[in-house]
């Protein structure tokens, strides 16, 4: 039997000049983005009384939309019982250190288990803020500091904060090759026109700034501390392998098999072929509460795995130094 049911909704000024579709889909988390352009398709959405049939257009803030739907099932994100690592609480956000090997959304392929499954069983209420409050999102296999809103209000303040770039996010990376000095790198990025998995730097893209340095140089790796500027999808990922200093690991976008430095080990290249996650961890993050505008930082140590790689790098390091010295003696 089929169910009709109304929705409405006030377009928030944060999602002003969006699509349509996807302004319904960031608001709407119990519905599938494709649910959500069939109904525009069909004409059952309209925008301040005018029915709209393209899921391109552009909204304004404080917009009224109105969804008229018969439907005999609408998809809807469950909760599941799955393990959060919370640093912090309070009424209004969750700091969250992600582990690798997790989404964040519910995507095609992937209809749970992930981080917002997660925080429906953890925070029940959190059902009733768009993306169940997540403000940003981290790659499946990158780990680190998460920040999560659990009221409306602050969810407004901290989409403000991102976008004004008063969110301050830092990440570790090990990477391929032996850098010298630390930079930036300010090249756009745009989904890959072939593989639509993969993005890229492309001169029709989104503007994107990586800032790096130097936290150690190794023989044949390096590891550093990134900040971003803007927060394009596998922004870090995409910008190291275009300047040819891939992230160890990086399956996506690095090199397969991985370089193996002159003279490493036969355990040195066992482990470099195991770690198959991108080295990446989002290791500490600072912003002004979005309530009590208190100043407030986080800091997460790094994973057991990326620690072993570091310790294997400076081992192979070491092992290489003194067999280089001994030679020339």
């Amino acid at each position: 039997m089929k169910q009709q049911f109304q929705l409405t909704i006030t377009v928030p000024k944060e999602q002003c000049g969006k699509r349509l579709d996807k302004v319904l889909t960031e608001l709407l988390i119990k519905y599938s983005r494709s649910c959500i352009k069939e109904w525009i398709i069909k004409r059952l959405v309209s925008i301040n009384g005018i029915i709209i049939d393209k899921p391109d257009k552009k909204v304004l803030d404080y917009d009224k939309i109105i969804i008229n739907v018969e439907s005999e099932k609408v998809q809807q994100n469950k909760a599941q019982n799955i393990f959060l690592d919370i640093i912090y609480e309070d009424e209004d956000i969750l700091i969250i250190n992600k582990s690798s090997n997790i989404l964040v959304h519910p995507g095609a392929g992937h209809p749970d288990n992930t981080i917002l499954n997660a925080l429906l069983y953890y925070y029940p209420a959190i059902s009733n803020i768009p993306r169940a409050g997540i403000i940003h999102r981290l790659d499946k296999d990158t780990t680190g500091l998460m920040v999560v809103a659990k009221t409306m209000l602050a969810q407004n303040n901290l989409l403000k904060k991102l976008r004004l770039r008063e969110i301050i996010r830092e990440y570790e990376a090990i990477v391929t090759g032996n850098m010298i000095a630390g930079g930036l790198i300010d090249r756009p990025i745009a989904r890959h026109l072939v593989k639509r998995t993969h993005m890229c730097v492309c001169e029709m893209g989104k503007s994107a700034i990586t800032y790096y340095r130097i936290v150690k140089r190794f023989r044949a790796h390096t590891q550093l501390r990134l900040r971003l500027q803007s927060g394009r999808t596998h922004q870090i990922r995409v910008h190291m392998a275009y300047i040819n200093h891939p992230i160890v690991g990086d399956l996506k976008y690095g090199c397969w098999p991985p370089r193996i430095p002159k003279g490493a080990s036969d355990k040195f290249i066992e482990i470099l072929r195991n770690f198959k996650r991108q080295a990446l961890h989002a290791i500490s993050l600072r912003f002004h509460h979005p309530i009590t505008n208190i100043e407030m930082e986080w800091y997460a140590p790094l994973p057991n795995d990326m620690n072993q790689l570091i310790n294997a790098i400076k081992n192979d390091m070491d092992k290489f130094s003194k067999v280089t010295y001994l030679s020339t003696k």
